[in-house]
């Protein structure tokens, strides 16, 4: 009965959205009326829908995609899949949030270098890491490092102080690499060149950043060897100095503003495959691929077939393999040596891959190092 229901107009009274909202999340099929009168067209809603429609406003107001609203809305009560989603959402709101004070903190540097030409101090970070870390890291991301002459920053490896990690971080636009290396000590120090007063204290997490040349990276990999202990660098004024063991190499950073990796290395993925890195590497190396123009600049590239079946069971096949067909099938196709590339050389360990559907970016990672990792894009294969 119509004297049980509200109207649109009610609902849009007693929930805060705007019958036009209304209207769309209708069409969008995210909040559907309980009837439509066939003549007017007119809405009316049943009484349990002013609690969705109260929900459907807050989670509009923080921002949720359209698309996470139908799910939450969706989600099978005691699920834990809402839950998840506003979860989700969360985090990338204070991701966001940490990337925006990040951004600023180089925004009001920038000004005061500006604004302030002759007194503005240059800082220099000094810092000290383990050795075997960093040379583990540079090992990591060495292989991504750009080499297209249109794109000079790419030809170097990004060093990213935040806080308590050093992040090194190498990308050709095709694939990134990302590897943590952990911070012992830190401290901002004045350039020598500076005449300026000394500046204030250190804050408690200090951030600085480098490009630095791959050719300097690759000879910073050779001085530490097999060295054990810790190495101290310094980052700052566009400088680079790595001092281990007695001895030191130093060299320009690259003067280029590095692009913001960060949002490209947030995952959500779907399917997590735990498996040996020997085992991804041996079905690699045997599986049948295709050659498609998919590489960079549109070169021709081996390409092979990641699939994971309903029963979350995952295997490498060629990219012409029929699907099985079975719900909750994955079909990733990816640039065969790139994958081989960004996995460990030599490692016995586990790895752990990350696939979130066929065209959105897989990662593979060591499954002790979960903040070393690569990120590749997956290939199109054609219809």
């Amino acid at each position: 009965m119509e004297s049980d229901l509200r109207s649109i107009g009610e609902l849009a009274r007693d929930s805060g959205l705007s019958i036009s909202a209304l209207r769309f999340y209708d069409g969008a099929g995210v909040l559907a009326p309980a009837r439509v009168d066939p003549r007017t067209g007119y809405r009316w809603y049943a009484p349990g829908q002013l609690a969705d429609a109260r929900l459907l406003a807050r989670l509009r107001r923080v921002g949720l995609p359209l698309a996470d609203i139908r799910a939450v809305l969706g989600a099978a009560p005691g699920s834990g899949a809402a839950q998840r989603l506003v979860d989700g959402h969360l985090r990338r709101l204070e991701d966001g949030l940490a990337d925006a004070r990040r951004e600023l903190s180089s925004i009001r540097r920038l000004i005061d270098q500006r604004e302030n030409p002759m007194t503005t101090t240059p800082v220099e970070y000094r810092f000290t890491v383990p050795a075997r870390e960093l040379a583990e890291a540079l090992d990591a991301v060495r292989f991504a490092v750009g080499g297209d002459p249109e794109l000079p920053v790419l030809s170097g490896v990004l060093f990213d102080l935040d806080g308590g990690l050093l992040r090194l971080v190498a990308t050709d636009r095709y694939r990134i690499a990302l590897a943590e290396v952990t911070v012992e000590s830190s401290r901002p120090e004045e350039s020598e060149e500076s005449v300026a007063p000394a500046a204030p204290a250190a804050p408690a997490a200090p951030a600085a950043s480098a490009v630095v040349p791959v050719a300097l990276a690759d000879a910073v990999r050779a001085l530490l060897g097999s060295a054990e202990g810790a190495v101290e660098l310094a980052l700052g004024a566009g400088e680079v100095r790595v001092t281990v063991g007695g001895h030191r190499i130093e060299g320009a950073a690259l003067d280029h503003d590095y692009p913001d990796y960060r949002p490209l290395v947030r995952l959500e993925p779907v399917h997590r495959i735990d498996l040996p890195a020997a085992e991804l590497r041996a079905a690699l190396v045997s599986a049948a691929t295709s050659s498609l123009p998919s590489g960079p600049h549109g070169a021709a590239c081996e390409v092979a077939l990641l699939t994971v079946d309903g029963e979350g069971r995952f295997a490498v096949a060629a990219p012409d393999a029929e699907a099985d067909g079975a719900t909750g099938a994955l079909r990733v196709a990816v640039n065969r040596d790139f994958l081989l590339e960004a996995l460990p050389v030599d490692a016995p360990g586990q790895l752990v891959l990350e696939l979130g559907g066929p065209i959105t970016p897989l990662a593979v990672r060591p499954a002790d190092r979960p903040g070393t990792f690569s990120v590749l894009m997956p290939v199109r294969l054609p219809a």
